[in-house]
């Protein structure tokens, strides 16, 4: 029998659904209408404060895990995440360690940032959907400007500086036509770990429509068996595929990550800037 672990995790958005893109798929953005008309999206001091205290408080392992969302957590500013190591510093209990993870498109990164990022031990999930002409193909800016040189730039940074880093690739209806491609192009910049993410994005008005960036399932299963051909032929050790990894904890009756693969999903909450739960 699984042992389940008393770790927890919370998603914090301290800037909210702020972002320096416009990427075609995303959901985040439309969340800033939610709340009033030139309310500040950023998590104010006693909230953020609060927010670790609590998080600390209410974690029993002797490893506590903070990740920082949005939007784009890097528009706030590397002054901002000093702000929250020191906190974090202040109330951290002295036989327990703190790690914090960041999900990131990467655009802002530079020398700066991953020495701190370094130096802090961050852990780092990277927004990058495969090889440029996959990846820009809905992963734009606001004037709708390519993102894949300034997203592969802070990559190479994030390597340059040993920050962990793994990728998220969101698949879509266009790069799930591709999984070769994508996969190659990930195991040619070495990345050590991919978290594949299918899109599914609802059709505004259509009751259980979805939309044409909507992955169609057969793609989907396409996508993932031509991948784990070539990852259990020939990388193994490797370079790791979560989906593929959490599938064999089930042989060995680990507790699973991945909650698709749990007897139930959606346990992680979200903190959104204003402290809303």
């Amino acid at each position: 029998m699984v042992k389940a672990s008393r770790e927890f995790q919370v998603f914090v958005k301290p800037i909210g659904s702020i972002c320096n893109l416009d990427c075609d798929y995303c959901y985040y953005l439309k969340k800033e209408h939610l709340y009033p008309k030139g309310e500040s999206f950023r998590m104010p001091d006693d909230i953020l404060e609060e927010y670790i205290v609590q998080h600390i408080d209410a974690s029993p392992e002797p490893m506590i895990r903070f990740s920082w969302h949005g939007g784009e957590p890097t528009v706030l500013g590397l002054d901002y995440f000093r702000k929250i190591v020191e906190l974090q510093r202040k109330h951290q209990p002295p036989d327990q360690q703190i790690i914090n993870g960041m999900q990131t498109n990467g655009i802002l990164l530079d020398e700066d940032w991953c020495r701190f990022m370094a130096s802090e031990g961050f852990m780092v999930g990277l927004s990058l959907d495969g090889p440029q002409e996959l990846h820009d193909k809905y992963r734009l800016t606001k004037d709708r400007k390519p993102t894949h040189e300034h997203t592969m730039r802070g990559y190479l940074l994030l390597q340059k500086h040993q920050v962990q880093t793994d990728i998220l690739c969101v698949v879509n209806a266009h790069n799930v036509q591709h999984p070769i491609q994508v996969y190659r192009f990930f195991k040619q910049i070495k990345a050590p770990y991919v978290t594949f993410l299918p899109m599914v994005e609802p059709e505004p008005g259509a009751e259980g429509g979805v939309s044409q960036l909507t992955v169609p399932a057969e793609a989907w299963g396409t996508f993932l068996c031509t991948i784990f051909d070539e990852w259990r032929d020939q990388d193994i050790g490797q370079i790791k595929v979560q989906i593929f990894e959490e599938a064999t904890r089930t042989a060995f009756e680990q507790e699973h990550s991945l909650c698709i693969f749990r007897p139930t999903c959606g346990d992680i909450p979200v903190v959104e800037h204003n402290g809303d739960f």
